[in-house]
C-alpha cells in the first residue's frame, strides 16, 4: 500500500497583513486621462453628427 504524505500548512498572521491607511495610491493621471478621452469623443461624435449634414 502506498504511504500517505501528509502536508504541513502555514497560517498567516493578521499583524503582517498591512492596514487600509497604508495602501494610498494616485489616481490623478487616470482622471486626467479620462477626462481627455471624454472630450475626444465627444469631439468625434460631434464631428460626425457635422458631416451627417453634408450626406444627405
Amino acid at each position: 500500500m502506498a504511504k500517505k504524505n501528509r502536508r504541513t500548512t502555514t497560517t498567516v498572521s493578521a499583524a503582517s497583513a498591512p492596514s487600509r491607511s497604508e495602501f494610498n495610491p494616485d489616481y490623478t493621471y487616470v482622471k486626467k486621462d479620462l477626462k481627455r478621452i471624454g472630450s475626444l469623443a465627444g469631439f468625434f461624435v460631434l464631428v460626425l453628427i457635422g458631416i451627417s449634414f453634408f450626406l444627405k
